[in-house]
Order: structure tokens, then C-alpha cells, then sequence
């Protein structure tokens, strides 16, 4: 990217919808930082499950989030959240076992709480790496953590479709559960934010999909 200026790019969507392999793709393109909340979120999750702790006891999920210190290393472009000094890896986050709970403890509004301040400093880490800027997937990106935020999109796609994807990579996932509880959460509700960009992956390949995104990113670039 030729500009200088330090950009933000905010994906949001419900599981499936083809957030992470965009915003791997345009972290690569543009120099970005890509950070994935759901992965901030799933290994909140793990934590909480390996001390025990149920969503249903919010006073356990208090004192458990209290006890844990958040930090951030780079794997590659991509951002990976540590508690307290240990990094998670994918099969711990991916379980089935977090799967089946996840949207649960996300609803948390203490949980949501702990992580606002986190994901925001997400972009002082990519300032400090170098980074041109910093794309950021997740479900309350544009309309939460990053509201003004340079570019803001918010992917979907017929869930029967989205359910398909999660066979072919080997996944279980509870696709329609967790939209229910995504969208029907009152703490920042999974919803596309006034003012961004809808796309529909339903019937488009990745590449039309990252295009879509690219193009007013790179002209952006280009007039700066």
C-alpha cells in the first residue's frame, strides 16, 4: 500500500460467511494486520471451560476473567492472544466442546467487556509491528470496537450454504444456534452497522469476494 496513512478494516458476519479467508487475504494484500475476535473469544472460552467455569455462574466468570492477563504475539501477519503467558492452539479453540458454547459466554456482558479495551489495542500492536494498518473480523467490529472504522463490510450468506463450508473444512459447527444467540444477544448484537458495506458470498467464490472488498481500499490508496 502506497499510503502512509494507517487504515482500519472492519469485517463483520455470523460464522461462516467467509470473514477469516478475506481478511487473510487482504492482510497479505495490504500489509494489514488481520486479527480474528472470534479466536480472541473462543479462547476465552477454552479458559473458562478448562478452570470449570459455566456461563450460567456469572460471579465465577467475574472472578475467573479477573485472574487473567491478556498479551498479544504474531504469528506471521495474523495476531494471537495469549492469557497469561500461553497461547492456545487451534484444536483448543475449535473444539467441539467450545463450539457448543462459545455464543453463550460471548453474550457475557463482563465478558464482552474484558476484550473491548484488548481488541481496540490491537491497533497499537500493529503500529508498533510496522503494519500499514489492521483488518479485524468479528461480529460487533464495525458497529462496537471499530466504529469509525476506515472501512467497514459485513459479510453473509444463506446458512444451509454456511453449513456446507463448515463440512468441507471438517468442522462441526452449530451454524443456527448460533445465530440465534448471536443475533438475539442485547449486548452487541450480531447486525450490519449503518452505514457499511453488505456483500452476499451465497454464490461467490473467495477471490470475487476479497475483489469486492479490495477495490475501495486500493482506491483509496491510490488518490492518497
Amino acid at each position: 500500500m502506497s499510503s502512509k496513512k494507517f487504515i482500519i478494516v472492519a469485517i463483520d458476519g455470523g460464522a461462516a460467511s467467509g470473514k477469516s479467508s478475506t481478511a487473510r487475504a487482504l492482510s497479505g494484500r495490504f500489509n494489514l494486520l488481520h486479527v480474528d475476535t472470534g479466536s480472541f473469544y473462543r479462547a476465552i472460552t477454552a479458559e473458562l471451560l478448562r478452570r470449570g467455569v459455566r456461563a450460567d455462574d456469572p460471579p465465577a466468570v467475574r472472578t475467573a476473567l479477573a485472574q487473567l492477563r491478556l498479551t498479544t504475539r504474531l504469528d506471521g501477519r495474523s495476531a494471537v492472544m495469549e492469557i497469561n503467558g500461553h497461547a492456545m492452539t487451534a484444536d483448543e479453540i475449535r473444539s467441539a466442546e467450545v463450539n457448543a458454547v462459545v455464543s453463550y459466554f460471548a453474550a457475557i456482558p463482563e465478558v464482552r467487556a474484558a476484550l473491548l479495551s484488548y481488541q481496540r489495542g490491537q491497533a497499537e500492536v500493529a503500529r508498533a509491528h510496522g503494519f500499514c494498518g489492521l483488518v479485524m473480523e468479528g461480529r460487533d467490529i464495525g458497529s462496537v470496537i471499530f466504529p469509525d472504522a476506515d472501512f467497514r463490510f459485513f459479510l453473509q450468506a444463506d446458512p444451509a450454504e454456511r453449513a456446507r463450508r463448515r463440512e468441507q473444512e471438517g468442522r462441526q459447527d452449530t451454524i443456527h444456534e448460533r445465530d440465534r444467540l448471536d443475533l438475539s444477544r442485547p449486548n452487541a448484537p450480531l447486525a450490519c452497522p449503518p452505514g457499511a458495506t453488505a456483500i452476499d458470498s451465497t454464490h461467490l467464490t473467495l477471490a470475487e469476494v476479497v475483489e469486492k472488498l479490495a477495490a475501495p481500499i486500493a482506491a483509496r490508496s491510490a488518490d492518497a
